[in-house]
């Protein structure tokens, strides 16, 4: 793969920086500094190349990487409040400013010091909202006076001993199964969770920023009104806190039929890879139904950037294939193989390309047909 090939940038947005070892005297950096900052620009999110200042000593390499973690790693500390309570809190890794070009303008924010909480929602609510960025939040010890090399490790460690607001929000929003939002700037904001591995018991505050605006989740309409259910005569979650008033109904009634597909929740999907399986399972006479709700979900899963969709769908479809009865349609397995290896091919992330039938004797029987 050559520095010029097209397909060397990888398929997720990363910042490359190179910190080079080397003198700047060194006949050869200069040609490899080049190179470098060419590959930097084939990525296209940014970076920079570090040299030495002066010729190369453990000294001018340690100001090197200390300029370095100054500047893209330290942590952004800040103040997170809610109500009358508040803790000063330090986020990592750092958020970036939020760059982007519009029709009529150029937005850039930055993410404010104050994070405000403004109101708790129940997990489900908010699903799996798409984010711009994901942080972990810790707090932050307070300034003591013994942070001299002979502060004893008793006085250091009293510092786990200080209450902390992030350690009573972190547990409460964990056993509760809640999400609390909060402002981060103008018209921004983001929400703060208890998260854990899946192979660890450990679980940590996070910080997952959406997109800057209002309705950046739709199902849950404009930030700006939502409000505390007590304010209402009745409450919106039932009296047995059995229904949900999300995703929030649009008032204005539509002139035209809108037929899209929404995963806002687990159920929405399963319906919908049910609902082409139970068209597999009857192929061949459901042909043309199973060709229409496969590119439906395909190009669903595109617009969502969910591929591995694409991979889990081919392997259940093989598997359909596999487990076809002895007195099934021979077509059957044929267009269940066909399908299952077109969804494995570059065409079928192609969002303009259709999947169509495989040409068979019964295939053409039915479009002559129709």
């Amino acid at each position: 793969m050559g520095i010029g090939d097209k397909d060397a940038s990888f398929q997720f947005p990363c910042t490359i920086h190179v910190l080079c070892l080397a003198s700047p005297q060194d006949p050869t950096i200069q040609a490899s500094v080049s190179m470098y900052k060419k590959i930097i620009d084939i990525y296209g999110h940014g970076g920079e190349v570090c040299i030495p200042e002066s010729t190369l000593s453990l000294d001018s390499t340690q100001k090197m990487f200390c300029q370095f973690f100054e500047e893209h790693c330290s942590p952004f500390h800040g103040v997170l409040e809610c109500g009358h309570l508040e803790c000063n809190i330090h986020i990592f890794p750092k958020p970036q400013v939020y760059s982007k070009s519009h029709d009529f303008e150029d937005v850039e924010l930055e993410v404010c010091h104050n994070i405000k909480i403004v109101g708790f929602l129940d997990t489900s609510d908010v699903a799996s909202p798409p984010f711009i960025s994901r942080h972990l939040v810790f707090p932050l010890p307070p300034q003591t006076a013994n942070t001299d090399a002979g502060a004893s490790d008793e006085a250091i460690g009293d510092t786990g001993k200080i209450p902390s607001f992030t350690v009573l929000l972190h547990g409460s929003l964990k056993v509760e199964n809640m999400v609390a939002i909060c402002q981060v700037g103008s018209e921004w904001y983001g929400m703060l969770y208890s998260w854990a591995d899946p192979h660890k018991k450990k679980s940590n505050l996070m910080l997952s920023i959406f997109e800057p605006g209002v309705k950046s989740l739709p199902w849950l309409g404009k930030f700006t009104h939502l409000a505390p259910h007590q304010i209402f005569t009745a409450s919106p979650y039932g009296e047995d806190d059995n229904k949900t008033p999300f995703p929030v109904k649009i008032t204005e009634k539509r002139s035209y039929s809108l037929n899209h597909v929404g995963w806002i929740k687990p159920a929405g999907l399963q319906a919908d890879i049910q609902k082409v399986l139970r068209h597999a399972r009857k192929l061949p006479e459901k042909m043309p139904h199973f060709y229409k709700e496969l590119n439906r979900v395909r190009k669903a899963a595109l617009s969502y950037g969910f591929t591995e969709l694409l991979d889990a769908l081919s392997a259940m479809l093989d598997r359909e294939c596999r487990l076809l009865p002895g007195s099934a349609h021979p077509d059957a397995a044929l267009q269940l193989s066909h399908a299952a290896n077109a969804l494995r091919t570059e065409m079928a992330r192609d969002i303009t390309q259709t999947i169509t039938p495989m040409s068979t004797k019964y295939s053409s029987i039915i479009n002559e047909a129709r």
